[in-house]
């Protein structure tokens, strides 16, 4: 059963992954950087908090609190990108750190501890506090970009009104 749950969060953490870069795709680089207001977030503030705390999250998942000293979250918040390119490093560091650990974890490691703002979590409950964050914040990049390009939006799942081909596609592909 372990073994399943852990192919199911890799599948599902590759999948919010790659809908967070097809929504970035589609997107100009001054959309990236788009606020409707001061208090709202731009995509690159979004990508910027993502990345932080996953690195800090997953650094050491093992043997340090989750909460690293030299993490400053608030700062996280503070429009500093200058570039796509900038904003897409910070995305893959921060991916990358947390796949890592997620795509190295064995079945015997879900039962184990570990401390998250001095807390302790099992490793399961410290992957779902994730699972509910980072899609949380991955639907917040989708809504901006389909928000900025409207009818120029390319859907990243069924597009609005075209779920009765979808399930006939899925049918079809099934009985095959």
């Amino acid at each position: 059963m372990m073994e399943a749950y852990l192919k199911s969060v890799q599948h599902q953490l590759a999948y919010y992954k790659k809908i967070g870069e097809q929504a970035m795709a589609q997107l100009s680089d001054a959309e990236l950087f788009w606020q409707y207001n001061t208090e709202s977030n731009s995509i690159a503030i979004i990508v910027k908090h993502l990345s932080g705390n996953m690195i800090s999250r997953w650094t050491d998942f093992f043997t340090s609190d989750g909460e690293k000293e030299n993490r400053h979250r608030d700062i996280e918040f503070i429009p500093d990108f200058s570039s796509r390119a900038e904003v897409l490093a910070c995305w893959d560091q921060g991916w990358n750190c947390f796949l890592g650990v997620i795509n190295a974890l064995k079945e015997e490691d879900l039962s184990k501890e570990v401390t998250i703002r001095q807390e302790k979590h099992t490793v399961i409950a410290a992957i779902n506090r994730q699972l509910a964050h980072y899609p949380y914040h991955i639907g917040q990049i989708v809504f901006i970009g389909k928000m900025l390009r409207a009818t120029d939006w390319q859907s990243l799942s069924i597009p609005k009104g075209k779920s009765a081909d979808y399930n006939a596609k899925t049918i079809t592909k099934n009985q095959s």
